[in-house]
């Protein structure tokens, strides 16, 4: 049971943002979702306070960053979400290393590479979302992913601590890591790149950017990439194969310009969205025998 004066009390204490009813609409990149009841806004320091807090009145709780890889339920979310965002978000340069907290997006993370002459992030270039998220997911794009680059990150461990835990031991994959199999919150990360040219490297985020702008739609909300990429094929070919593009339910459509995206058109909800993506799912599976699975995260 959340008793609400003293999580208020506590998040005062380390000055961190703290909203009740708070619509997850406005934390999440698809732009639909019902309220969580409590938000709290990660100022400064980790939360490890608020961490053992809650897990020592077993409060159900959630940590999001830019909600780009998630789909929040209709229903809202009964609990408390953690959110780290752009005042959890500096970012460090140490010789060839950078270090990013959590919250810190991606693209600034890769425009601070490009600003200090460091290549190997040019490819994430785009990626929406934060630097904790793309480390959660092994995010990647182009050949490129996050275990290419990360050595170390920081982290809540599920005692409320912090450790730190090296890129071996992170069991980084194809849209996987420890982080998405324990109970463990990611607060900051560490990259190790290379000297390179910054004209060179100017380049390839442009490149990089103008791709996305010519192949995905950017222009309407999404989660990104709806679906993993399947063993030996790839989801977007499959659904084009079935002929689904255009295929909608209520606002969710899957996109006509890239089907491994399903878009808001304007007032989906989360039951649109689930509703169809379990209609490609069928499809898929019935024409071609490929069992499609979610990329993004459902919180409910």
């Amino acid at each position: 049971m959340v008793n609400i004066n003293e999580l208020t009390e506590l998040c005062g204490k380390f000055n961190y943002k703290f909203r009740t009813d708070c619509p997850l609409s406005e934390y999440t990149t698809f732009r639909f979702g019902g309220n969580c009841r409590i938000l709290i806004e990660v100022r400064g320091t980790a939360p490890t306070e608020i961490i053992q807090y809650i897990k020592r009145n077993n409060i159900k709780y959630a940590v999001i960053g830019k909600g780009s890889n998630i789909i929040a339920s209709d229903d809202g979310f009964d609990g408390v979400v953690i959110h780290f965002g752009n005042d959890y978000a500096d970012i460090t340069v140490d010789g060839t290393a950078i270090t990013a907290k959590s919250g810190a997006m991606l693209s600034a993370v890769c425009r601070k590479a490009l600003e200090s002459g460091l290549t190997g992030m040019e490819n994430l270039f785009g990626i929406p979302g934060t630097i904790g998220g793309a480390l959660y997911m092994n995010a990647g794009a182009y050949g490129s992913e996050m275990k290419d680059i990360v050595i170390s990150a920081e982290y809540i461990n599920e005692n409320g601590d912090i450790a730190t835990i090296s890129a071996e031991n992170m069991d980084l994959s194809y849209r996987h890591s420890i982080f998405t199999e324990k109970d463990y919150i990611i607060t900051s990360v560490t990259m190790q790149l290379h000297k390179g040219d910054k004209n060179s490297i100017k380049s390839a985020m442009d490149e990089c950017i103008q791709k996305r702008v010519d192949k995905q739609p950017l222009e309407y909300a999404s989660a990104g990439s709806t679906f993993k990429r399947p063993k030996g094929n790839f989801a977007s070919k499959l659904i084009e194969q079935c002929g689904l593009k255009g295929l909608s339910v209520g606002d969710a459509e899957v996109s006509t310009k890239h089907s491994g995206f399903v878009i808001n058109k304007g007032n989906a909800t989360c039951a649109d969205v689930l509703e169809l993506c379990e209609k490609v799912k069928n499809i898929v599976k019935e024409k071609t025998g490929y069992i499609l699975e979610l990329e993004p995260v459902i919180l409910k």
